[in-house]
């Protein structure tokens, strides 16, 4: 989705030749401008296998003949290793490479394996992109960048497509009655967000409170079973994926989190955007992204009865939440609206582009 808005935002400037590693996974391609100039190259060497030198020869002379090439997270470590060892002898085109997060096989703790092949790999990049605190000193102390290569860009939106109300009855199958209070959550259903978490902190609240989490993937009917389990199935409603969030995370009244791992969660200024309070353990840049007036309802990471504990505290209060919601807007209108993320990205992008191919 930053893709999509940066390269709607570049215009025609730019050109793009869009590779995934998950076939025929372009979900995000529908928010691209028709005005953009893009297309999808579907024999691009895989991106998947044991890295042989003839492996990734193939995906380095792949990369020929582009101004700038682009990859993103640990999917594309083989590309990023590619340029490193034969940019020279193929005279490959600078590459600027994003981590953005962890699946949950690093939730908890980095594979050094993966430590080791990323400190080589990443050895020519143009840049390493991060959008995170956290993520910065990984790169830093962990992966052993230099500090002139990494590059930290915090992820923005436009903060003011927040600030109408939704309609009520924006989502699909489920209309926010008269009298409801609701606990909303914008996320994939993985493991890694723990939303049966939630769902057990969410349980505490009265009747009048629903639990509305955004989103879908493969711990749905984890969640599901959850909440019937604690005998509040009737009040715990996933409608599913939403593709223009600003329609919807004002409806909620309380935005929460439960992740194991977070790095820069833009759902976080989604809900900052909407005027909201957030409830989330202290994970990632969470605490630093919120206000001040919010950073005591930021707890400890894995502390389930102090997470139910600060969503019960701002249940209670609506008078806080008004007061939390305001501060965090301002914030997210001051710090992260997409206009500086666009013109950082612009920037970094042109001046790799103006170093010209290696070699």
């Amino acid at each position: 989705m930053r893709s999509a808005r940066l390269m709607n935002a570049f215009g025609k400037r730019f050109s793009h030749v869009i590779v995934s590693s998950e076939p025929h996974a372009f979900d995000a391609s529908k928010f691209i401008s028709r005005a953009v100039s893009v297309s999808y190259q579907s024999n691009f060497p895989s991106l998947r296998g044991f890295p042989t030198l003839g492996r990734l020869s193939r995906i380095a002379k792949a990369m020929r003949g582009f101004d700038l090439v682009l990859t993103y997270n640990w999917g594309a470590m083989d590309a990023v290793m590619a340029h490193t060892l034969l940019c020279q002898p193929y005279k490959l085109p600078p590459l600027v490479h994003h981590e953005d997060g962890f699946n949950a096989d690093e939730a908890v703790k980095l594979k050094a394996s993966r430590n080791w092949f990323r400190r080589i790999a990443l050895g020519r990049t143009a840049a390493l992109v991060v959008p995170s605190e956290r993520l910065e000193r990984i790169a830093l102390d962990i992966w052993y960048q230099p500090r002139s290569r990494v590059q930290r860009i915090a992820n923005g939106l436009p903060v003011g497509d927040y600030a109408q109300k939704p309609h009520a009855d924006v989502l699909p199958g489920l209309i926010k009655r008269s009298g409801e209070l609701w606990l909303g959550s914008i996320a994939g259903l993985r493991a890694v967000k723990n939303l049966p978490r939630l769902v057990r902190a969410f349980s505490g609240l009265p009747d009048p409170w629903q639990l509305v989490i955004v989103g879908k993937g493969p711990e749905e009917q984890a969640i599901r079973a959850e909440a019937e389990r604690l005998g509040i199935g009737h009040r715990v409603h996933l409608p599913g994926f939403v593709e223009d969030p600003a329609k919807v995370v004002g409806l909620f009244d309380i935005f929460a989190l439960s992740s194991e791992s977070e790095q820069f969660p833009l759902s976080v200024v989604e809900a900052m955007s909407a005027a909201l309070p957030v409830a989330s353990p202290d994970v990632g840049d969470v605490a630093a992204m919120v206000a001040d007036e919010n950073t005591p309802f930021i707890v400890p990471a894995g502390d389930e009865p102090a997470l139910a504990d600060a969503i019960e505290r701002l249940a209670a209060n609506p008078a806080l939440r008004r007061k939390i919601g305001a501060a965090n807007r301002a914030r997210a209108a001051a710090t992260f609206d997409e206009k500086a993320m666009i013109a950082a990205y612009r920037n970094l992008y042109e001046s790799a582009i103006s170093h010209g191919r290696w070699g």
